[in-house]
């Protein structure tokens, strides 16, 4: 494998790890006061960090946003990451946009670092169930402190990181949350539908939506429906259900399409880039609806001409 650019060398990291850890006396204190200076200063500690938290700068990024007064998008995170990657020994100025934002995810950071793992449901893992975070502090210091090469095993983090087998496949199990629901709401309110299969070929379609309605065969409304974590795969679902408002209007007057769009999404990736939802919103003609919305989905779209039950 290339290392390509940006790539941090283990030396690289062990230091940083290792001025960390002297800072916080061992891990005991981890607080913003002692590791913003230092940050500053050396700035791969940051990426030692989020190895601890096991995140994504992505992830981490939308942790900051939700529990700071800042707001860190995930290109930001993304950006920040790649400087330091590629300069981890330049400094880092005191002052202007990149260090409040620094400040921010270094605050989320030591929070989450100190408290460890909550508790969550038994169907549930969360990321910071992990044999040096599952406890905060107290397991950071033991595995800092009990002959496991510490810093070895985050920079190994690092390069892969945590739970990502995992992650990718349960990653269908993510989406199918949010088509369970449609499907609960179509059949409550008695529409026919057809709901299509992985990577199915569909007439006419070059790629099948999720759901048409009342069939492949006389479709007449068909519904996108997407759960994304980051604004990479969000951005590729809109450019999806741009290619069906397309399709629906191929050879059509402007005001007749063939079909009605429907989008369902959810996720923080499609709270990322503005732009991205401006262009859901004219693509679907404003028929974009989430979770908590979707008691809604037939009332407020063509889906009602089909409805036979009533709520």
């Amino acid at each position: 494998m290339p290392k390509g650019e940006g790539f941090v060398e283990y030396a690289t990291f062990e230091a940083g790890y290792e001025r960390l850890k002297q800072a916080t006396k061992g891990f005991q204190v981890l607080t913003t006061k002692r590791v913003i200076p230092l940050a500053l200063e050396k700035p791969i500690i940051v990426i030692v960090m989020r190895a601890m938290l096991g995140f994504t700068p992505s992830e981490w990024a939308y942790l900051a946003s939700q529990r700071t007064k800042t707001k860190v998008t995930q290109g930001e995170a993304r950006a920040l990451d790649r400087k330091i990657r590629m300069h981890p020994e330049n400094p880092i100025p005191a002052g202007g946009l990149t260090f409040t934002r620094l400040k921010a995810l270094l605050a989320v950071a030591c929070e989450l670092l100190r408290k460890g793992a909550p508790t969550v449901a038994a169907d549930r893992l969360h990321r910071l169930q992990k044999a040096d975070t599952s406890k905060g502090k107290t397991t950071i210091q033991q595995a800092a402190s009990l002959g496991v090469p510490y810093a070895m095993l985050l920079y190994e983090r690092f390069l892969g990181r945590p739970f990502a087998g995992h992650r990718d496949s349960v990653s269908e199990l993510v989406g199918n949350n949010m088509e369970s629901a449609i499907e609960d709401v179509l059949t409550r309110a008695g529409v026919s539908y057809r709901k299509t299969r992985r990577a199915e070929r569909i007439a006419d379609f070059d790629q099948a939506p999720d759901f048409i309605v009342p069939s492949e065969y006389n479709p007449k409304v068909v519904i996108e429906a997407k759960i994304a974590d980051d604004d990479g795969t969000a951005r590729d679902k809109v450019t999806r259900v741009q290619h069906l408002h397309t399709l629906s209007m191929d050879g059509q007057p402007p005001d007749q399409p063939k079909f009605e769009v429907i989008a369902c999404i959810g996720g923080r990736g499609f709270s990322v880039r503005r732009e991205d939802m401006r262009k859901l919103l004219l693509a679907t003609r404003g028929k974009v609806f989430t979770l908590k919305a979707l008691e809604f989905l037939v009332q407020f779209t063509s889906l009602k001409e089909f409805q036979t039950q009533q709520k």
